[in-house]
């Protein structure tokens, strides 16, 4: 990680200061690099890490990196991590400009070292991206998204990112199109665990969790557990929640009762249930690789990934 740091720097250098100043910035508020170390894992787990893996973590951390500062201007958000956002410091024209810089320079990476494999598994990514946070838009309209729209929005949204990183990593170590596929399931199957786990800290107290309660509610998503409460409660009941979600978001006591409902319908222990499932799916696909260190560790960091409490 120390050597892939140095790296990663470098693939973000420029002749114009002002992009220089930012990417440093952005550098240096990075967030714990998990989506690197899935590509490292599974490149190690495959045959070894080599340039093409530095490559291909780099292209993967350029492009969530690219997709953050986008999506903190089309969520007028003025923070991350604890920091100031880009377009807080910089304003929204300069941080849609800086986003594509980092898209563009990933992109360059694959392409000036002849990572076509990689470039088109990011590529499929970043399309599976846009369409999943167009799905959520189109489908969140009338709130009535079910189960399996909820899994097809998550899995372009969160799990294709992450399936990218395992799979990236397998082709960066010279592994065949079956090993490739293989690493990609384990990776969505990681990323669908994740999501469903954000899901629940949402409904969790801000102390065990660093963000308010309720958040996902406030800004009218439709996550698993809520989806659970609105299939098992009476038309009147759930024309009531459906009210809140859309015309009282921004009421505390409102949004506490939903959340109320959404602990006592046993959506928690359900969500909870759903997200052990895939987690123990990631984990049962790697039981292949048996005692492989790297595929140890990849265990603790799904198990890390999905046990946080923020």
């Amino acid at each position: 990680m120390d050597e892939f740091e140095i790296k990663f720097k470098d693939s973000m250098k420029s002749s114009v200061s002002l992009l220089d100043i930012i990417t440093k910035y952005i550098v240096k508020r990075k967030g714990k690099q998990i989506r690197p170390m899935f590509v490292f894992f599974s490149a190690d787990i495959c045959g070894g890490i080599n340039e093409s893996t530095h490559r291909a973590a780099s292209l993967i951390e350029l492009l969530h990196t690219a997709t953050l500062v986008h999506d903190d201007v089309v969520d007028d958000s003025n923070e991350r991590r604890g920091f100031f956002s880009i377009n807080a410091l910089w304003k929204n024209k300069i941080a849609v400009l800086v986003g594509d810089f980092l898209l563009s320079r990933g992109l360059l990476l694959a392409v000036d070292n002849q990572d076509y494999n990689l470039l088109k598994i990011v590529s499929d990514s970043v399309r599976e991206m846009s369409e999943g946070e167009l799905l959520q838009i189109e489908k969140a309209r009338s709130l009535d998204i079910k189960e399996p729209i909820y899994y097809e929005i998550i899995k372009k949204k969160t799990a294709t990112l992450i399936a990218s990183c395992c799979a990236c990593g397998a082709a960066s170590a010279g592994a065949d199109a079956e090993m490739v596929k293989k690493m990609y399931d384990i990776g969505e199957n990681i990323g669908i665990a994740f999501q469903i786990k954000d899901d629940l800290l949402d409904f969790e107290g801000t102390r065990a969790t660093g963000k308010p309660t309720g958040v996902d509610i406030k800004e009218q998503k439709l996550t698993l557990p809520l989806i659970y409460l609105l299939n098992n409660i009476s038309s009147s009941e759930k024309r009531k929640i459906i009210n809140i979600i859309k015309n009282h978001h921004n009421d505390l006591e409102k949004v506490a009762l939903v959340i109320n409902q959404v602990n006592q319908s046993g959506g928690i222990a359900y969500a909870t249930e759903k997200m052990r499932e895939y987690q123990q799916k990631a984990i049962d696909g790697l039981e292949s690789f048996g005692n492989h260190p790297s595929a140890k560790s990849l265990r603790d960091l799904i198990l890390y990934t999905t046990e946080r409490n923020k």
